[in-house]
């Protein structure tokens, strides 16, 4: 039933992204599918907005405006060249660094051996004028080494707030790779990493996790309705609700399209289900309201599937079951929350 509809929904979204590409008279280049589609299924904000902005400024997109969002949305190598860039900059602000400290350790050196050599001299001296010459020197040799260690100083305190700006820089590509621009949770990378992550944790420790999906009912009749625009907007109601009845330590991902994927560590299947039911009741408590025309288009719901970790577990066999168990809510007519002793008690059904 999943692969199913998943089937119906990722071929709606490829006969979208068609329809586009014919629309605008594009060529139909692989990344031309790949920039409709994305915009078709929404999972990219800035893309959408950009795309929005430019047909409303120009009637549609050529193909030098599609080539040129797909470098800034969604090449491969963006944020590459992105971490390329910063990456350099860190190495000429070290290598400028280790300059600026080579030149102060030889005026260093060179400062210890004048003292040294003024030292020897000062001992052979007789004449006062002679003595009063050599001190003249060790205060000017001493003002310069002075005034060498206050511009290493300013130096350093320069050099350290470049690298605090490079290092926020990384901190922001590292968080736009693994963040949906559109709800601001975790994107399907970085659920990917932490699932496999948890369930490695979880094999060596005597700690499991609950593992919960959501699916917003009836969503492709919603943004066909009315548009992607208030598509977006449940997708950020649901986003915000999952926000609100979760903890710090739980792991909230937009999954795809409009699923979303919630890892609860050291959640059993009960408390899981409460946690489902509180995200579930948040979501159809609030009216949705279209921002263009004020009008109310009622209340949104959303379908939730439960799994925990077993013993033997793996990524996938844990995500099937919660895939499954979501299923069965929306066969048991949606707005449902169904956990994996739901899956039991109907293959007992079946069996019998």
């Amino acid at each position: 039933m999943a692969d199913e509809d998943d089937h119906k929904r990722t071929i709606n979204y490829g006969e979208s992204a068609i329809s586009y590409i014919k629309k605008n008279t594009l060529p139909a280049y692989p990344r031309s599918y790949e920039l409709w589609y994305t915009y078709s299924a929404g999972y990219n904000q800035g893309l959408n907005r950009a795309v929005n902005d430019t047909i409303k400024t120009d009637g549609r997109i050529n193909t030098e405006q599609m080539l040129s969002l797909y470098g800034r949305f969604l090449s491969p190598t963006r944020l590459g060249d992105r971490l390329d860039e910063v990456g350099s900059k860190v190495s000429k602000e070290v290598e400028d660094l280790v300059d600026t400290l080579k030149l102060s350790a030889d005026a260093t050196s060179d400062y210890g051996t004048a003292l040294e050599k003024a030292g020897e001299k000062i001992k052979s001296i007789k004449d006062p004028k002679k003595l009063q010459a050599c001190v003249s020197h060790l205060v000017k040799s001493t003002h310069n080494a002075v005034t060498s260690n206050r511009q290493l100083e300013n130096q350093l305190r320069e050099s350290k707030k470049h690298i605090e700006n490079l290092q926020s820089s990384l901190e922001a590509i590292r968080y736009e790779s693994l963040t949906d621009e559109l709800t601001t949770l975790n994107n399907r990378k970085h659920f990917e990493n932490s699932i496999d992550r948890i369930v490695e944790q979880s094999r060596v420790s005597d700690r499991g996790f609950a593992l919960l999906f959501t699916d917003i009912d009836h969503f492709k009749s919603f943004n066909d309705t009315y548009g992607h625009q208030t598509g977006d907007q449940v997708l950020r109601l649901v986003a915000l609700a999952v926000k609100q009845n979760i903890k710090s330590l739980d792991i909230a991902c937009r999954y795809g399209g409009e699923e979303f994927a919630i890892i609860l560590p050291n959640v059993g299947l009960d408390q899981a289900a409460k946690i489902g039911e509180r995200i579930r009741h948040a979501v159809m408590s609030k009216e949705l309201v279209k921002r263009s025309t004020s009008e109310n288009l009622g209340r949104v719901t959303i379908s939730v599937g439960i799994a925990i970790f077993r013993t033997g577990d793996t990524p996938h066999s844990i995500v099937a079951r919660a895939d499954r168990a979501l299923y069965l809510a929306k066969d048991a007519g949606r707005n449902v929350v169904r956990t994996e002793d739901d899956l039991l008690a109907e293959d007992s059904e079946d069996v019998a």
